[in-house]
């Protein structure tokens, strides 16, 4: 049976989605992060080096970085679900390109965002109208920019077709709605209806709602 190592306030719900929509079986070895430093436990490094999760386990085969995770178990139990085949040759370049965008472009700008925010709170006492004087100046310059110019970007792509490759969910959906929900955690969605929309669509799917039941609600890192 696959094992999903499953961290609190991680990327590990994807693959629980990606799961549940493949109807397979599945066991979760739930893991906390340390109260102060919300790192992971030392615990994950006994299953993946880098001590890092979503990291799955199948027999003696260990698959982690969610992309990979998703590729395999698509490739492995989707019997042609949840992909686009190669003869739809457009959604199959979109299918690829977003399964590799989401981690690739869109959540470094959200990791940057989260650790700058984090570095006033950190900072000790005299040098935090510094820091978040430095914080200000990064977001403002850069990384609010370039956020804005990705959710436009997908916006336009979600207002043409509703998702993001192929039937709903393919494993692009899956893949992209981390992301996206982790967004619509720090900011309001308002101006980007069609992202709204998607995340919505996300938190009625069946499939979702099973693994809220079985993993409890997302959260993000922070909260």
């Amino acid at each position: 049976m696959i094992q999903v190592h499953h961290l609190e306030k991680s990327r590990s719900h994807r693959v629980l989605w990606l799961l549940e929509a493949l109807e397979l079986e599945y066991e979760i070895h739930l893991y906390s992060r340390d109260s102060k430093t919300q790192q992971a436990p030392e615990a994950l490094k006994k299953i993946h080096p880098l001590g890092k999760s979503p990291v799955i386990s199948d027999g003696e085969l260990v698959v982690a970085e969610s992309g990979a995770i998703i590729d395999y178990l698509v490739q492995t139990y989707g019997n042609g679900r949840l992909q686009p085949s190669f003869d739809k040759t457009h959604d199959w370049v979109d299918y690829r390109y977003w399964l590799h965008y989401a981690e690739g472009s869109l959540m470094p700008l959200i990791v940057m965002q989260l650790v700058f925010k984090q570095v006033p709170k950190q900072s000790p006492w005299f040098i935090k109208p510094l820091a978040k004087g430095i914080n200000d100046k990064v977001s403002q310059r850069y990384l609010n920019p370039q956020l804005k110019r990705h959710l436009g970007f997908i916006e336009n792509h979600l207002a043409q077709k509703g998702s993001f490759a192929g039937e709903w969910p393919s494993g692009a959906d899956i893949q992209m709605s981390f992301p996206l929900q982790a967004m619509q955690a720090t900011q309001s969605l308002a101006a980007y209806p069609a992202i709204a929309s998607f995340v919505k669509r996300i938190e009625a799917d069946p499939a979702w709602q099973r693994v809220i039941e079985r993993a409890g609600p997302l959260t993000m890192p922070g909260e």
